[in-house]
């Protein structure tokens, strides 16, 4: 009887150590509405296949003022590669001059390729993205580089100013 008295304390032991340990080894999930998920979601619908190489090969490249290839660039350089390569069509390579190039599209009328206009200095178009899906656009960011962004944010929705196609 002595020794069933001294085997209890170790299975509760044994007991709690398992519990314990089965709550360390809980599988972790990304939430499904996160912006990263959500810009995966926008590149996974893309129509076009060329395009969503064209995007995951330059992802990530430098932001680079005047810069068109990999080693840095900027967006207006980005846009004019993305169109030229994907759509064939020639734009300017100054993004004030590839809004007036651009013909007005209504915003709740975007497809994937048109292109997206801001003024985050206040008066002339200074920057330029290629709209995707969903809400969600490409394009070189001075601080990020190359990068699928959301449409929506504050930021974008105060300093958007043209939307337009090319195709």
């Amino acid at each position: 009887m002595l020794k069933t008295k001294k085997r209890y304390p170790y299975f509760i032991i044994f007991f709690f150590v398992m519990v314990l340990a089965s709550c360390g080894s809980r599988k972790y999930t990304v939430r499904s509405d996160t912006k990263a998920s959500k810009a995966a979601d926008a590149m996974a619908n893309l129509k076009s296949r060329q395009l969503y190489k064209f995007i995951t090969d330059w992802t990530g490249v430098k932001y680079r003022f005047g810069g068109l290839d990999k080693q840095g660039i900027d967006c207006s350089g980005f846009a004019f590669l993305l169109e030229k390569e994907i759509y064939g069509v020639t734009l300017p390579r100054i993004s004030r001059d590839q809004a007036n190039f651009a013909r007005k599209k209504n915003y709740d009328s975007l497809q994937e390729g048109d292109l997206v206009f801001f003024s985050f200095g206040g008066g002339n178009v200074d920057h330029v993205g290629v709209y995707l899906n969903n809400g969600f656009f490409v394009h070189a960011s001075t601080n990020r580089g190359v990068i699928v962004d959301e449409l929506n944010l504050p930021a974008y929705q105060k300093a958007l100013v043209k939307t337009g196609t090319v195709n």
